[in-house]
């Protein structure tokens, strides 16, 4: 008998390799976790850009398996879009009926991304996240130029449904699949299409990042994707750094952000296309 739980305890260690990468990432590596964590805040707070787009490559230089590494930024991102949402409520600037109509669609597609980030090959997981990265830099450009170009919304020529369901669905596929919030494209697309104002749409976005980060979550925990206690760390990272860069993104010069984003962008997409290279070949 105590041979056989021996040898049944030895076969469900080997069927549960992705335990063994949670204990070495959580132990070994905490307080890379933590650094990196608070790195994705400050850089989120600053740059405007979301949490993933550093998570990610983090979760990967750590030597998580590309899925894992989407699925556990996923997890950090609940942790920050809930805090700055129960922000909002509280000063009266969240429209739960925005939310919910842009939420509701992100549910599905979030399930969807999750399924087809489990199937990918690592190398072209990573390969289409590079391309993503150097998408986000046009996508910012893009809705900057919004911004300069218009202060007062625009009557929609889009079907509200319809753009609100391309809108959220495009938002939790991106979540899904590449462990981001999707804010970078809901912002704009909710000016685009709705005719929203550039602060409504933020706010917005942030409260449809809550659903669309939980729905991919789940979706991916019931596949074994999450890495749950390193995404606990970098999410709390991510909480203190992005209430310390708040304070100073004001005091920051336009073209000094703009270059440092841009630059940042383009060098995570190089290293997760080298990364895509080296998986290739393993």
């Amino acid at each position: 008998m105590l041979s056989l739980s021996l040898t049944h305890y030895q076969l469900s260690i080997i069927n549960y390799p992705l335990s063994i990468i949670h204990y070495q990432l959580s132990i070994n590596n905490i307080w890379l976790l933590a650094i990196g964590g608070f790195i994705s805040g400050l850089l989120a707070g600053i740059l405007g850009i979301g949490g993933g787009t550093v998570l990610v490559p983090i979760l990967v230089a750590l030597n998580a398996q590309p899925v894992q590494a989407t699925a556990t930024s996923n997890l950090a991102i609940v942790l920050t879009s809930v805090s700055g949402t129960l922000q909002n409520w509280r000063m009266g600037y969240l429209d739960r009926q925005r939310v919910l109509l842009l939420g509701l669609p992100s549910l599905v597609t979030a399930q969807i991304g999750a399924y087809l980030g489990s199937i990918l090959p690592g190398y072209l997981l990573l390969s289409a996240f590079s391309i993503f990265l150097i998408l986000n830099i046009f996508l910012v450009q893009f809705r900057k130029k919004l911004i300069r170009d218009r202060d007062t919304p625009v009557t929609p020529t889009f079907n509200p449904t319809l753009a609100r369901l391309g809108t959220g669905g495009t938002a939790g596929l991106l979540a899904g699949l590449f462990g981001i919030g999707g804010g970078v494209i809901m912002v704009p697309l909710q000016m685009l299409l709705l005719g929203e104002k550039i602060k409504v749409a933020i706010q917005t976005s942030l409260g449809v990042i809550v659903m669309t980060s939980i729905s991919a979550v789940i979706g991916h925990a019931w596949r074994g994707n999450v890495l749950w206690f390193p995404g606990l760390v970098l999410g709390i990272g991510g909480l203190l750094g992005a209430q310390i860069s708040t304070r100073f993104l004001p005091k920051l010069r336009d073209r000094v952000v703009n270059f440092s984003f841009c630059a940042l962008l383009a060098l995570l997409s190089v290293y997760s296309l080298w990364r895509a290279w080296q998986a290739y070949f393993q």
